[in-house]
């Protein structure tokens, strides 16, 4: 088999939802956009309902319409993106509660009579949510609404003055309202209880992300060595000849590349995995294939790990120079999944 294995542990999944809802003492939601942060949104929604998850959010109505579809009627299914022209049919069809970021998204939400809403409110990040000055003539809407959220810029950086900023300024645009309210997500959450308010929405903690740090890993993939060749003093491998061999080496060709989520961005940094052994990725990644040291393996592998118990998703982002949602998130349709309850 040239395509490799992706291992998706439902039950570690699970466990990290749990140690994040007992640091609150409110409710605790599940955010699954994205296809579940690339694990796929129908197993992960699936096992988080059945131990107990009954508010979800996603990015889009139409994401939400496909998660309806997996999860019934029961669970609340929230819609970050509000409520877009062109998706009153959606939100009502599939019963989802948009958090409406505007006064024209109010307005034409309301055109829906009777349907439930939340509001997200611009408490300093600067990209979805009512602004100060149309919250002030739109605050009456916030009785009727189920959930009045905002969303912090910097929470995974604890020390940083733009979260009590953003706290202080959640406060004065809430203060009075009985609505429930939510501003934490992974990252709030471990800012402590100040942050929590009623609801708690975990993300990446969920899927074994920082800033999340004792999160179980719930992500393993593994890829097939193709082929292992002896390459010399002064060989090249690779295109652009990007790696010269200083001294003989057993270099692998790995099935696996950009197309499949393993960005270019990593080449000639990255470590793969056979058992203990690090091994160094050498040369540029390709679209399908990647080379790969093995030269210290004791025996010749038939296939490395790049993700797994040796190397979580942050860890192999920084040595792409980006960030572990973008790993999770780009992982590709070819691998074989494997999902474990």
């Amino acid at each position: 088999m040239a395509v490799g294995t992706l291992t998706i542990d439902l039950g570690a999944l699970v466990a990290n939802y749990r140690a994040l809802s007992r640091l609150t003492s409110g409710e605790a939601a599940a955010v699954v956009k994205a296809d579940g942060y690339g694990l796929g949104a129908a197993p992960v929604s699936t096992a988080l309902a059945k131990s107990g998850v009954n508010r979800f959010f996603v990015a889009t109505a139409e994401e939400g319409a496909d998660l309806r579809q997996t999860l019934g009627n029961a669970p609340e299914i929230n819609i970050f993106s509000g409520h877009m022209a062109g998706d009153t049919a959606l939100i009502r069809e599939a019963n989802l509660t948009p958090m409406l970021n505007a006064p024209e998204q109010l307005k034409r939400h309301l055109a829906l009579p009777d349907h439930p809403y939340g509001i997200q409110v611009n408490s300093g990040m600067n990209r979805l949510g009512f602004q100060p000055e149309d919250w002030a003539a739109n605050r009456d809407h916030a009785q009727d609404a189920t959930l009045i959220m905002s969303h912090l810029a910097c929470a995974d950086e604890p020390d940083h003055p733009q979260n009590a900023a953003q706290l202080s300024q959640f406060r004065a645009m809430t203060d009075g309202i009985k609505t429930p309210k939510s501003l934490a997500a992974t990252g709030g959450t471990l800012l402590g209880a100040d942050y929590h308010f009623d609801l708690i929405r975990p993300g990446v903690g969920l899927y074994g992300g920082l800033p999340f740090a004792q999160a179980q890993p719930v992500v393993r993939l593994s890829l097939p060595v193709i082929q292992i060749r002896t390459v010399q003093p002064s060989e090249t491998v690779g295109y652009a000849a990007a790696y010269t061999a200083k001294s003989p080496r057993q270099i692998a060709t790995v099935s696996a590349g950009y197309a499949d989520g393993l960005i270019r961005a990593m080449s000639a940094r990255a470590t793969l995995f056979h058992n203990d052994t690090p091994c160094p990725l050498i040369g540029r990644v390709s679209m399908d294939l990647l080379t790969v040291d093995v030269t210290d393996c004791a025996q010749p592998p038939e296939a490395l790990d790049i993700l797994g118990p040796r190397q979580t998703v942050d860890q192999l982002a920084d040595a792409a120079g980006t960030i572990g949602y973008e790993i999770l998130t780009s992982l590709g349709p070819r691998y074989k999944r494997v999902v474990l309850p």
